[in-house]
């Protein structure tokens, strides 16, 4: 904790723990994400950057307006009732007022909602990379246990492996409950299965569970999962690449033939009717195109497996 946080929980803090029934789904994010900042914590730091944000936010733009006389460029032709009349006399004054507060609303609320948005966003990409990395990781404890050992002692092994990326973390804060908080390794398996954003990590971890408490054959059970998540892996990247390439058609259709389609159209038009500011080719060109070509980049991009 920093010093930043430590002031917003020293201001907030005692308040924001009654709030914890309310932000039931930010907990679970916080716990899902790994971020190392307690909910008190975070909710605090939360709100006191919002209000920061918002406030120097409204004073910048307050400011800016009161020094261009923003408010001043409306102007009121012809007759006009007499509360627009004292409203356009004292529009320098009541138009910075507006701007401040809203600029502060506007502003302190976006911070707030992206804060509190943030953890399950990192959650997600935890998950993702989970499941990109789990049929590796499965392999390499399949294999510990083959060689003979211990459950406790490979998960362990998988923790000081950073080359499993999140999958590794799992484990290691599987080691952490056994090594630092005493538990055995079903208790430190429940718990992480419990808190792990990914749905085939904790279908992986409860087997494992069920199998050490019935006293099955762990390494069996290891080598089916290994065989079943590297089957399911390659059935994934075959969708993913199948759905790529749809996705390059589509673009090659939407976004080069059919934006250079409607621009050879427009030229021709504008030339014919002599319209020498053709406003629908500036959008196609500076809005369509530029969009467009960001809308395909993200959704690319938002469901392209971690490597």
């Amino acid at each position: 904790m920093n010093s930043f946080e430590r002031f917003c929980f020293n201001l907030l803090g005692m308040r924001m723990k009654a709030k914890r029934e309310q932000y039931f789904q930010l907990r679970n994010d916080l716990t899902s994400a790994r971020l190392k900042t307690s909910f008190e914590v975070y909710l605090s730091t939360a709100v006191v950057s919002s209000v920061f944000v918002g406030l120097i936010s409204a004073v910048g733009l307050g400011f800016l307006t009161w020094f261009l006389k923003l408010p001043n460029i409306i102007k009121y032709k012809g007759e006009v009732p007499e509360t627009v009349v004292f409203l356009s006399q004292n529009s320098l004054i009541l138009g910075t007022v507006f701007v401040i507060i809203f600029s502060f609303l506007v502003f302190g609320g976006m911070t707030y909602v992206v804060l509190l948005v943030y953890p399950s966003i990192v959650a997600g990409n935890r998950r993702r990379n989970i499941d990109a990395t789990l049929p590796y990781a499965i392999n390499y404890i399949t294999s510990m246990s083959t060689a003979g050992i211990t459950p406790a002692e490979i998960f362990r092994l998988l923790g000081d492996s950073p080359i499993y990326g999140e999958s590794a973390v799992e484990a290691r804060y599987i080691g952490r409950e056994i090594d630092i908080f005493g538990r055995d390794l079903i208790d430190a398996i429940r718990i992480v299965s419990s808190s792990t954003p990914s749905r085939r990590m904790k279908e992986f971890l409860q087997g494992a569970m069920a199998s050490i408490s019935s006293g099955g054959n762990l390494t069996d059970y290891f080598r089916t999962k290994a065989n079943q998540y590297s089957l399911e892996n390659r059935q994934t990247q075959k969708m993913f690449l199948d759905t790529l390439a749809l996705i390059a058609e589509s673009y090659v259709t939407a976004m080069v033939a059919g934006t250079l389609f409607l621009i050879i159209l427009q030229s021709i038009m504008s030339v014919l009717g002599g319209d020498a500011r053709p406003m629908f080719l500036y959008v196609v060109i500076y809005l369509m195109i530029p969009f467009g070509t960001m809308m395909f980049i993200i959704m690319i991009s938002s469901m392209t497996p971690e490597s």
